[in-house]
Formats: structure tokens, C-alpha cells, sequence
């Protein structure tokens, strides 16, 4: 009885599970690579943005994925699915990396001594956006995964 009910509630909602699992694997793979690299747990690497692979990419390529092999690859659905996540990629790749980069810049000015007035209680973020190959690799993960499910 309990397994009809978990693959009903699996075929309800996998649109939305799936999505989700793809996103928590990566984040989680990224906090314990940070964890190894660094030998410090950092919390924030689990909501946090960027570094390898890109989950916003597999997210959204994982659902485009599905939707193209439940509905076909000529189906509204799949093409708004694409669209939606050729921009989430655009965004991950390019405005919210270049967002990081003026950040980074920033940080370097405030801090110099002598160089401004200005004190700062908080650094801004440096970690926004993806490289390209962040974003190809998050997008092939998601494609998988995707197929798979």
C-alpha cells in the first residue's frame, strides 16, 4: 500500500521532485567539495550561488527534459520549458557572473587604505554567476537526469 501511494505521489509531482533532488545533489556535492578543499564547513555553499557544476542549469534542463519526453519535442510545453531555460543559463553565465566581477572589483577598492572613506559593515558577494563550462556541465547533468526520470 505505502509504495502505490509514494509512485502516485512520485507521478503527481515529479515535475517538481526531480527538479528539486537535481538541485539538492549538486548543492550538497558542492558543500562537501568545499568541505574538502577548504577543511571547513561552509554552511552557505547550500543556498549559495555559483561554482561547478551550475544546479540552476540542471534544473531547468532537467525539467525541459522531461517535458520533451512526456510531451514531445514539438509541444508548447517543451518549447516554452527551452526558452525558459536558455534564459536562467543566459542569466547564470553572463549577467549575474559579470554582477560577481564588478563585486569583486568593488570589494578590492573598499579596501584599500586611503583610497576611499568609505566603511563597509559587509563585503558584497563575488560568487553570482557560472562560467560557461559551469553552466554546459550543470546543463548536461540536467539533461541526464532529465532522460532518466
Amino acid at each position: 500500500m505505502i509504495g502505490y501511494y509514494t509512485n502516485y505521489i512520485y507521478e503527481e509531482y515529479r515535475y517538481l521532485i526531480v527538479p528539486f533532488m537535481v538541485w539538492f545533489c549538486i548543492q550538497a556535492f558542492k558543500v562537501v567539495y568545499d568541505l574538502v578543499k577548504t577543511k571547513k564547513f561552509n554552511f552557505k555553499r547550500i543556498l549559495g550561488a555559483g561554482g561547478m557544476p551550475s544546479s540552476h542549469s540542471a534544473v531547468v534542463t532537467s525539467l525541459a527534459a522531461m517535458l520533451g519526453k512526456d510531451y514531445g519535442l514539438d509541444s508548447g510545453i517543451f518549447a516554452l520549458s527551452v526558452i525558459f531555460a536558455f534564459v536562467v543559463m543566459y542569466d547564470a553565465a553572463g549577467i549575474r557572473r559579470a554582477a560577481g566581477k564588478q563585486a569583486k572589483l568593488l570589494n578590492k577598492i573598499v579596501e584599500t587604505p586611503g583610497l576611499t572613506g568609505i566603511q563597509v559593515t559587509e563585503k558584497l558577494v563575488e560568487v553570482l554567476g557560472h562560467s560557461p563550462t559551469q553552466v554546459f556541465v550543470g546543463a548536461m547533468i540536467g539533461i541526464l537526469v532529465g532522460i532518466i526520470f
